[in-house]
């Protein structure tokens, strides 16, 4: 299975949207939104932004592989 690199995250916040480029071996924990600049942590359970916020979730988990160890 090919995971989707690419996502796009919605702020909570204030409701923008922003397409980013995933990586492919680490989490990204902290995300500071271009709109509002509110930084972004993953919700209770999720590893990362993406999970939480993404329109996709992190290539680890895609690949229901071990995440951010």
């Amino acid at each position: 299975m090919v995971a989707i690199l690419e996502s796009v995250i919605m702020c909570p916040n204030c409701g923008h949207q922003e397409a980013e480029t995933m990586p492919t071996d680490a989490c990204m924990y902290f995300y500071e939104c271009t709109s509002c600049k509110i930084v972004l942590k993953p919700l209770s359970g999720d590893c990362c932004v993406f999970c939480s916020y993404g329109a996709a979730k992190c290539p680890p988990v895609q690949q229901q592989r071990s995440c951010c160890n």
